[in-house]
């Protein structure tokens, strides 16, 4: 009897499947989120409590009540053993005392300023909806006085100079003045938003060190926001940078802007090429996607004029030229 291999016959079965009969592997990777700049939203965003505030209030006063009288007694007892020296100490005690005088001086000034731009957003705003060509001119006024020393500006505010008189309706005189005056200011917010996307995607691409791209977005974004807020004359200082990092940030987590949709996977990447990338390339894109809408946000906090004829920015525009030549599209 032989024992050769046994043919079994399935009635055609076997021939209808094969591999391209076959159901298409399930896609199981998990769709990058942005984890870095939404860890970063929720940060920035975050209000401390109210026993929080008290605490650390309490606790500084201390410290500097501890502080002031450890160097008078650390003076006085110097003075009455080496009077040079104590004279010297006491000098430098009084120049560090200065110091700190200029640095509180500079972020009133810096809130004064961004106080400003916040007053003329919301006149232009006002002159807009009343249709009020008197505030309209107003407005513009106090925006050519804002820019005057600013050379960047100088063909703006000759343009505006020339042709503010011609036009007769309060939309009209504003957007001559957005277009003439913020134009070159704009662009100029542009390429800093495109820089810290660029920064921001880089980072979490290709350091896989943990909380890296945190620390990365949190310290691009706050500089991205100093910078967006002194192009428009903002100058903002080391604390009226936190208070607007804070304002931005609190605005996009109160309307969800920093939560990650498909809409925006597929404007950004193709939708298909984040499947074909590794996943760290993919929340690169999307935390660079993220910083472009945080940018975009400071842009329009920090602008002295609404967007009106010229068009807001479009954060798949942004990253687009930002991440351009970083990535490989598919």
């Amino acid at each position: 009897m032989s024992k050769g291999p046994v043919l079994i016959d399935l009635e055609g079965k076997a021939a209808e499947q094969g591999p391209d009969t076959a159901p298409p592997v399930p896609d199981i990777a998990p769709v990058p989120q942005g984890q870095a700049m939404q860890a970063v939203a929720t940060l920035a965003a975050r209000r401390p409590s109210r026993l929080a505030r008290w605490f650390w209030s309490i606790l500084l006063t201390l410290l500097g009540v501890v502080v002031s009288v450890a160097a008078w007694d650390f003076v006085t007892g110097l003075l009455a053993r080496s009077p040079v020296l104590g004279w010297t100490v006491t000098g430098l005690l009084a120049l560090l005392g200065l110091v700190m005088l200029a640095i509180a001086l500079k972020e009133l000034s810096a809130f004064s300023r961004l106080r400003r731009i916040d007053t003329l957003q919301a006149e232009a705003e006002e002159a807009l909806s009343e249709r009020d060509l008197g505030k309209a001119r107003r407005v513009v006024s106090r925006l050519t006085s804002f820019y005057a020393g600013r050379e960047e500006t100088r063909w703006g505010r000759d343009r505006l100079e020339e042709y503010g008189g011609d036009q007769f309706e309060a939309a009209d005189l504003l957007g001559l003045a957005e277009v003439e005056l913020l134009g070159p200011l704009d662009q100029a917010a542009l390429r800093e938003v495109e820089a810290a996307a660029r920064q921001v995607a880089t980072v979490t691409a290709i350091v896989p060190l943990a909380l890296a791209d945190v620390v990365a977005a949190l310290t691009s974004n706050i500089r991205m926001i100093r910078r967006v807020a002194e192009i428009y004359g903002g100058r903002s200082g080391t604390l009226g940078s936190w208070r607007l990092t804070r304002a931005v940030m609190t605005h996009l987590v109160a309307t969800g802007a920093v939560a990650i949709g498909d809409d925006l996977i597929g404007s950004v990447a193709g939708g298909s090429v984040l499947s074909k990338i590794s996943r760290r390339f993919g929340e690169g894109i999307v935390n660079g996607a993220l910083t472009a809408r945080v940018g975009v946000a400071a842009i329009e906090v920090c602008r002295p004029l609404p967007f009106a004829r010229a068009k807001r920015p479009s954060v798949t525009g942004l990253v687009k030229r930002a991440l351009s030549g970083l990535f490989v599209k598919g």
